[in-house]
């Protein structure tokens, strides 16, 4: 049997499985034609095995968790991609890490691409073939610096991981839910209404934009208001803690979403922004644009603690 690295607890039957399973996505891949084969490290116990099953012209992108995932990476020499250590499940870690890999302009709308995934941790479990469809159209300016005329690639990626840290993390021990637009924001502006004291007036545009990190706790903090944030689509924040009225018909509106959902899909239906809203009750995150879901990234259960079984080597 093939030698384990340390941070895997796995059975034999799982990695029986997922030798197979390896294998799959590789012939997946060639049949396909897939520009990339995606794989989670943290699913992936043996990189060598993998590295060899994926040929060219299919790119093979390692998918990094932490610290020990990127060394794993750099040892082999294959390019990696960051993206945050949350527990989410199967497709919402795929989902999430798709999003990045626009952001990061390591894919484009009509790509096929293959993913491998599982629970970090344990052998790979999950093999999944997508070509990219007309719905990540925003994502289409690639080799361009900018999602949109008016959204940067950095400050869509910035506010996602934000906004699924607040789902993974909350504030003080509790749930969080807030809504992020972004872009266009003069047109975003009309549809505001006057109420509570914007926490971020008297700061200058260097001071209130997200893309610095010490800006990070100070958005989370704010964040357990009630209202949304407003940000310019080079990353500067507007206001936060704002209550939006945008005029878009009722029935046009997804069904079964709370207010902050529909607020999302009404202001992106109403102007040329983009918006990512966070369930409160769910933890799910969600992104909008031209009133429309583009995404949903499901929050998984915690990992169970699993005991280090001599019985499984």
């Amino acid at each position: 049997m093939r030698h384990l690295p340390s941070e895997f607890s796995v059975s034999k039957l799982e990695i029986d499985f997922a030798g197979p399973i390896i294998d799959a996505a590789a012939d997946v891949a060639k049949a396909v034609s897939a520009r990339v084969l995606f794989a989670y490290v943290s699913a992936v116990e043996d990189l060598t095995v993998l590295q060899s099953a994926v040929k060219p012209p299919t790119k093979l992108i390692l998918v990094c968790r932490d610290a020990d995932d990127e060394q794993r990476a750099r040892e082999r020499s294959i390019p990696a991609m960051s993206v945050p250590a949350f527990d989410l499940t199967r497709m919402g870690q795929i989902k999430m890490a798709t999003l990045i890999a626009f952001s990061q302009q390591l894919l484009k709308a009509g790509d096929v691409f293959v993913f491998l995934t599982g629970v970090a941790g344990r052998a790979v479990d999950t093999l999944v073939a997508m070509r990219v469809g007309e719905e990540f159209e925003l994502f289409q300016s690639v080799g361009q610096p900018q999602l949109t005329e008016h959204i940067r690639r950095p400050v869509f990626e910035r506010v996602l991981r934000l906004a699924l840290e607040l789902a993974h993390e909350g504030r003080e021990g509790k749930p969080v839910g807030t809504l992020f637009v972004i872009g266009d924001h003069r047109e975003v502006q009309k549809f505001c209404l006057p109420g509570r004291i914007n926490p971020f007036k008297g700061y200058t545009e260097k001071e209130r934009n997200i893309l610095d990190d010490s800006m990070g706790d100070s958005v989370k903090e704010i964040a357990k208001l009630d209202g949304a944030f407003i940000l310019k689509g080079n990353g500067v924040i507007i206001a936060a803690g704002i209550t939006l009225r945008p005029t878009f018909a009722a029935d046009a509106l997804p069904q079964g979403l709370g207010s902050r959902h529909a607020t999302a899909a009404a202001i992106t239906a109403t102007t040329k922004s983009i918006a990512i809203s966070l369930s409160e009750s769910t933890g799910d995150v969600r992104v909008w644009r031209r009133g429309a879901m583009i995404t949903e990234i499901e929050k998984g259960p915690p990992r169970p603690a699993r005991p280090h079984l001599a019985a499984d080597y």
